[in-house]
């Protein structure tokens, strides 16, 4: 049955191939695409906010507001029953890194399960009080969603990382409403090139996203009132970068070392009541931190700058400046660590809301004091927005997305310049420090990164040494008579053997002129083993190692192949330059005819 429908699909795609040229299928695809990620989008969005609704309004009990803090660990809970229990034959993972390292390094395969499994586990994650946001999942869904479209139609690897990129920039748009985010995002973060015949599928796509989206989701995220911006406060848009320059710095770091805590605990569930307990405090003292924390940006956009800090225990000392400014600088490192706190202790989700709730009260405490103090008479909302942009930009090292981004859901395209200043600059700051970003440090540190500036690591990574192994080569064992051998070895036209035990165990090489130069020069020819004429390999080659790798030690050894063994050094065959290099030059030639 299943030879039959793979035969059936086949002769689908023979046709299709025969009808219709790349190009205009990928973009009939891409539109699929966008529809069902902008499905996904509002799925998500609207199964979070009914589970806030429930447990903030529609349940009623006297006692429930003690369970506040708990209700985030409930949801931390939750979300790794159902890793553990539905979704057992394949790994679970969150965040952007899973995503950049299957376009990497595993041929753009996404598992299908992530198409509703980030779904279910972001919505109970943050609707219970997770203090994350849907973005990270919503993209790896859509993705998801786009790499299985792809897989299932028998598409070539460029094309199916073409509907991965359809599908992210569709989450993007259909959880912002912002096609345009949506289709930059697509191209700063995960299109290792970009070519411009690749534009149209992402905008197609985008666009279709944000239109489903709307139809089943329609509040609008913010909502920014501006007369635009002055040309006088321009330096203080150059020091809020700067603060932002180095508050991104700082949760890079703060990520890394929040991780590290988190792994040294091994028990899952010895995680979700650590970091659950940690994180209820937390929301309890700040309540900001429940969720993603958009409503309290909605509030101080509308000129309520109390927001922080009312609904806390602290509200009665509003009516005091300095005590909002002091607990609104501690809310924001407390919204950073409540971040990597529920991602630590199992909760699904991103930094992609946090990112903007932090920039955002980066930039209202900015304004809010340098007004207080009688400097200057700063528009607070415009540097909401600019620390909104600044810090999305700088942490994912996605400077781009973070300004248009922000100018499509704030309607603040007229704070286009205060926005690109700002981002631009707190962005330099970070990449001065970190050369990558809190998703792509892990992938670098292992080679595993598709670059935009390295294109030949790039190509190299889309290629797999397990192809490119050549296993002609004659195999002797060291107990074996050469002259039993000599006729398969002049058959084989290779001009070197490997030696390995009876078992396989690699022993090392016999370059074929040293063998003939023997058997005519030795008396004892008859007699001759192959054990004395082996000699130890310049190297060896294992077989999971990169390309890159591979490349490396051959010009360190100056030589043009070598042998590839398991991890158990047994041999497998010969890996040559040549090989290397004529797929190379395939896949430079396959990109150029890429979408033709």
């Amino acid at each position: 049955m299943y030879i039959r429908f793979v035969n059936y699909l086949d002769k689908i795609n023979q046709y299709r191939k025969s009808k219709i040229s790349n190009r205009n299928f990928l973009i009939i695809l891409a539109v699929i695409v966008g529809i069902l990620a902008g499905l996904a989008a509002a799925a998500i969005k609207s199964l979070t906010h009914h589970i806030e609704e429930f447990l903030q309004s529609d349940w009623h009990w006297k006692y429930k507001y003690y369970l506040y803090f708990i209700f985030p660990m409930i949801g931390i809970f939750l979300t790794v029953l159902y890793i553990k229990y539905f979704i057992r034959k394949s790994k679970f993972e969150t965040g952007l890194t899973p995503l950049l390292y299957a376009i990497s390094k595993k041929s753009s395969r996404v598992e299908a399960h992530n198409i509703y499994s980030q779904i279910i586990t972001a919505a109970i994650t943050v609707g219970f009080g997770g203090s994350t946001g849907l973005e990270a999942p919503i993209v790896t869904s859509g993705a998801s969603i786009g790499s299985n479209l792809g897989r299932f139609l028998g598409l070539s690897y460029r094309e199916i990382t073409m509907l991965v990129a359809c599908g992210a920039a569709a989450g993007i748009a259909g959880a912002f409403n912002s096609p345009v985010a949506g289709i930059v995002f697509a191209i700063e973060i995960l299109l290792p090139e970009f070519t411009i015949p690749a534009f149209i599928p992402l905008l197609l796509s985008a666009a279709t996203a944000a239109v489903v989206a709307r139809i089943f989701y329609t509040q609008q995220l913010f909502f920014l009132v501006t007369e635009g911006w002055q040309i006088n406060a321009l330096f203080y848009y150059v020091l809020l970068a700067g603060l932002i320059g180095l508050f991104s710095i700082y949760f890079t770091k703060a990520n890394y070392a929040v991780k590290g805590l988190f792994y040294k605990i091994k028990h899952p569930y010895t995680k979700v009541v650590v970091g659950g307990l940690m994180l209820g405090v937390l929301v309890f003292l700040f309540p900001t931190l429940y969720g993603e924390g958009y409503i309290t940006m909605k509030n101080l956009l509308r000129g309520d700058y109390l927001a922080v800090i009312n609904n806390s225990i602290f509200e009665d000392y509003n009516s005091i400046s300095a005590m909002v400014v002091l607990f609104t600088v501690v809310t924001i490192f407390m919204k950073s660590l409540a971040t990597l706190i529920t991602l630590g202790a199992g909760g699904n989700g991103g930094t992609f809301a946090p990112s903007l709730i932090m920039g955002g009260l980066i930039g209202f405490i900015f304004a809010y004091v340098v007004n207080l103090s009688g400097l200057a008479h700063l528009n607070v909302s415009n540097f909401i927005v600019a620390g909104m942009a600044a810090a999305l930009g700088s942490i994912m090292h996605a400077p781009l997305t973070g300004i248009f981004l922000i100018a499509e859901i704030t309607g603040g395209y007229i704070l286009m310049v205060p926005l690109m200043i700002t981002t631009a600059i707190s962005y330099a700051i970070n990449r001065s420090s970190q050369k990558h970003s809190i998703y792509t440090k892990v992938l670098a540190d292992k080679g595993e990164l598709l670059s935009h500036e390295d294109k030949d690591t790039t190509v190299l990574n889309q290629m797999k040494l397990k192809y490119l192994i050549e296993k002609s080569y004659p195999q002797l064992y060291m107990s074996d008579l050469i002259a039993e051998k000599m006729n398969e070895i002049v058959q084989s036209h290779k001009n070197i053997c490997a030696v390995t035990d009876e078992l396989g165990d690699f022993k090392g090489i016999i370059y074929i002129e040293e063998l003939f130069s023997e058997m005519v020069n030795n008396p004892d020819k008859a007699n001759l083993l192959a054990t004395s004429l082996v000699q130890p390999a310049p190297n060896t080659i294992m077989e999971n190692d990169d390309l890159k790798v591979v490349l490396q030690k051959m010009e360190q050894d100056n030589v043009w192949l070598l042998p590839v063994v398991d991890e158990a050094n047994r041999y497998i065959g010969f890996v040559s330059k040549t090989a290397i290099f004529n797929k190379y030059r395939a896949l430079l030639m396959r990109q150029n005819d890429y979408m033709s």
